[in-house]
């Protein structure tokens, strides 16, 4: 167990949540890959250009009906229905029914499901799932993550060939972050320039399980949907990847934290620390720029 970050004690039996969670994950799954090469009914949700598709919905509505006839005294909180259910009871599904939703709109098949379990703020059991290559993870806090195959999911001890020195990257960012965004772009650009690889998937979840399987050797997270965070950073510390705020800090990925305060660094453990550099030197540089408030 990761004593930095004691376990909840929850009173729902995990094993059957995860069994439920997975079913549902993967039943979708079913549903979007049997559709996703056919015409899309796609609209606009916000003025940034995000959009929603049948597919979203119909996913969503499985997952839902799934989860709130297994656990009807938990609250869901899903990126289109928004929140359903109790709100007192003291568990919390987080569902992104399609991360990759624009991805899928123009014909990219880059996606996952995810689907988190919260008890109380902090995420106790996790599911990703990829409906192309039908391979689905998930994680329990404390109890180490799964693979496909049933056997522990663990990040290999070393780094892929070629990449101690240019270590390959993902980039995350929420819908709110603009393109000329005075924090977002100098700290892409250095870690750019650090890197092998910066990589920006437009799928955080697919990120994740790359970074949890080693594919990937760590994540720069700034101002992150909340919808599919949990699920994914749960994946990747069970299986050995290391999580930091931007600054260095502890980092819990808790329901209750605001955009401001969700960016990380996610990492294998030997990384971190330079990647925790790169992250500082580009604050830094942007925080000389500002002039101080008088």
């Amino acid at each position: 167990m990761n004593a930095s970050h004691p376990a909840p004690a929850p009173l729902v039996d995990l094993t059957e949540a995860g069994r439920v969670a997975v079913e549902a994950a993967q039943a979708a799954g079913d549903l979007l890959r049997a559709r996703m090469t056919g015409p899309l009914e796609i609209r606009l949700k916000d003025a940034d250009a995000d959009v929603v598709t049948d597919l979203d919905l119909a996913c969503e509505g499985l997952i839902l009906e799934r989860l709130g006839g297994a656990f009807p005294g938990h609250r869901i909180i899903s990126e289109e229905a928004g929140t359903v259910g109790a709100a007192d009871g003291g568990f919390t599904w987080l569902v992104d029914p399609l991360d990759g939703t624009n991805n899928v709109a123009i014909g990219m098949p880059v996606c996952a499901i995810g689907l988190a379990l919260c008890a109380g703020s902090q995420p106790v059991l996790g599911v990703v799932h990829e409906p192309v290559s039908r391979r689905t993870w998930s994680a329990v806090r404390g109890e180490g993550a799964v693979g496909p195959d049933g056997t522990p999911l663990r990040l290999p001890a070393r780094p892929r060939p070629g990449r101690a020195d240019k270590p390959v990257l993902a980039w995350i960012q929420g819908h709110d972050v603009g393109y000329e965004d005075a924090v977002a772009v100098p700290l892409k650009a250095m870690l750019e320039r650090r890197g092998g690889r910066l990589l920006q998937l437009w799928a955080p979840l697919v990120a994740w399980a790359m970074l949890a399987r080693g594919d990937i050797d760590g994540i720069v997270g700034y101002r992150p949907e909340l919808v599919d965070l949990p699920a994914g950073a749960l994946l990747a510390e069970e299986a050995g990847a290391e999580l930091r705020a931007l600054d260095g800090g502890p980092y819990r990925p808790s329901i209750e934290l605001p955009p401001a305060e969700r960016g990380f660094v996610a990492a294998r453990p030997e990384l971190l620390g330079r990647l925790l550099r790169t992250a500082g030197a580009a604050l830094g540089a942007i925080n000389a720029t500002v002039p101080a408030s008088r």
